[in-house]
C-alpha cells in the first residue's frame, strides 16, 4: 500500500510538478528554476526577542534573478534595498544614510539569496523539509557560512506559489513575512534595479 501510494505521488509530482504533494524543496528548486522575475507586495512582522511591542511594515519587492533585487518598506517608515546585479544599496530615508556592499558578501549567504540568488542553493544553505502548517508546505533553509547573521530561514508554498518567509537570525530576532498579489515572471523595468543616492546623504561603504 505504501509503495502504490509512492507510485501515485511520483506520478502526480511529474505531471504536476507545483502542486503540494510535491515536497517543499522540490517546490522551492521548481519555483526559482520557472521564475526569471517576480514581484509581489509583503507584510512584515518582526518580533524581538525581548518581547517587545512587534514592529509592522509593508510594501513590495521585485526580483529579477540573479542578482538584482528592489525591497521598498512604504508604511510605516520608508526605506529602499536595491540590488543592481553588482551592489546592494540600502537607503534609510530618516537617517538620511545609504549603506552600499559588493553584492556577492551581501547576498551569498544570506535570505536574499533564496530568492535572488543563482540556483545552487546547496552550496550557502543547507535545506530541510520542515512539514505542513498553516496551509502551506515548509522548507527550511540553514546558511552553511557562520557570518550569514542568521541562524534560519523558512520558506512557505502553496500549490505554486511562494506564500510566506521566516527568518530567524543570530540575535533571537524573529521576521514574519507574508506575500500578496504575486507576479511570477512579469516584465519589469529596468531601472526599478538601479539607484542613485541622492544629494546630501551620508553613503557608507563605498
Amino acid at each position: 500500500m505504501k509503495f502504490a501510494r509512492k507510485t501515485l505521488l511520483t506520478v502526480a509530482t511529474a505531471i504536476f510538478p507545483l502542486l503540494a504533494e510535491a515536497g517543499a524543496i522540490d517546490q522551492l528548486h521548481q519555483f526559482l528554476q520557472s521564475t526569471r522575475t517576480l514581484k509581489a507586495d509583503f507584510a512584515q512582522l518582526v518580533v524581538a526577542k525581548g518581547g517587545r511591542k512587534p514592529q509592522q511594515s509593508s510594501g513590495v519587492v521585485a526580483i529579477s534573478r540573479p542578482g538584482k533585487l528592489r525591497w521598498e518598506i512604504r508604511k510605516p517608515s520608508p526605506q529602499l534595498i536595491v540590488g543592481d546585479g553588482e551592489k546592494i544599496w540600502i537607503y534609510d530615508t530618516e537617517l538620511q544614510q545609504v549603506t552600499v556592499r559588493p553584492v556577492g558578501k551581501a547576498i551569498g549567504g544570506s535570505p536574499a539569496a533564496l530568492l535572488a540568488g543563482k540556483n545552487d542553493l546547496e552550496k550557502n544553505f543547507t535545506l530541510a523539509e520542515a512539514g505542513s502548517a498553516e496551509g502551506l508546505n515548509w522548507v527550511e533553509a540553514t546558511p552553511k557560512g557562520g557570518d550569514s547573521g542568521f541562524e534560519k530561514v523558512r520558506l512557505g508554498f502553496a500549490a505554486a506559489d511562494l506564500k510566506a518567509m521566516e527568518l530567524y537570525d543570530s540575535f533571537g530576532q524573529t521576521t514574519l513575512i507574508t506575500f500578496s498579489a504575486l507576479e511570477r515572471n512579469p516584465a519589469l523595468p529596468a531601472n526599478a534595479f538601479k539607484f542613485t543616492p541622492p544629494v546630501g546623504v551620508d553613503v557608507i561603504g563605498e
